[in-house]
């Protein structure tokens, strides 16, 4: 079983940028697509961005295509996201998360993942 730990939250301006990461341990990292999810008070979480297992098949919301992009280092066993023009909408706790896809090309289901981190919290003020 995979654990994983987020950083990089923080509280930043309207317009800003910020890099999440997420490292893995004690587990087989290059063995899951991993996905970024977020959860804003009073809202429903969502998918924001998912990455294959070997880096070539990219997910994004709607909402921050051209804005994140989401990478991973299959050696140094991290995620990351990187978030650019970031607005008040993107207020919320980003949780990183890995889930086994059917194929290695592919990216998994939102419902498909089962190991989660404990999230950290990104602030925009507007």
């Amino acid at each position: 079983q995979v654990h994983l730990r987020e950083s990089g939250g923080g509280l930043v301006q309207a317009g800003g940028s910020l890099r999440l990461s997420c490292v893995a341990s004690e587990g087989t990292f290059r063995d899951y697509a991993m996905g970024w999810f977020r959860q804003a008070p009073g809202k429903e979480r969502e998918y924001v961005a998912a990455i294959s297992i070997r880096g070539d098949f990219r997910y994004y919301l709607d909402s921050v295509k051209g804005r994140f992009t989401i990478s991973r280092d299959n050696y140094g066993n991290t995620l990351y996201l990187r978030m650019n023009r970031l607005n008040a909408e993107d207020t919320a706790v980003y949780s990183c998360a890995a889930g086994l896809p059917r194929d290695i090309h592919e990216v998994p289901p939102s419902s498909a993942y089962h190991h989660w981190g404990e999230g950290t919290q990104v602030s925009v003020s507007s």
